[in-house]
C-alpha cells in the first residue's frame, strides 16, 4: 500500500477527530505509523469475505421464503 494513492492507511484520520473531539493534548501523527501490504490483509481476511458471502446467500433465501421471490 506504499504506491502513493490517496487512501487511508492507519485510521489517523479518524483518530485525530476523536482526540479533537475530547480535548485530549494528543497528537495522533506523533511517532511511525504501520503499513500492511494488501495482499497481506486479504490473505487473514478471507473467512470474514466467506462469511460475508454465506450471510448474502441466507439473506436471499429468507427473502425468497418471506416474499416468494
Amino acid at each position: 500500500m506504499s504506491d502513493g494513492s490517496d487512501v487511508e492507511r492507519c485510521g489517523r484520520c479518524a483518530t485525530s477527530t476523536v482526540v479533537d473531539a475530547a480535548g485530549v493534548d494528543a497528537d495522533p501523527y506523533a511517532g511511525g505509523h504501520i503499513e500492511v501490504e494488501e495482499d497481506d490483509v486479504r490473505a487473514v481476511s478471507a473467512h470474514v469475505v466467506a462469511a460475508g458471502r454465506v450471510k448474502s446467500w441466507l439473506d436471499a433465501i429468507g427473502r425468497r421464503l418471506t416474499y416468494g421471490r
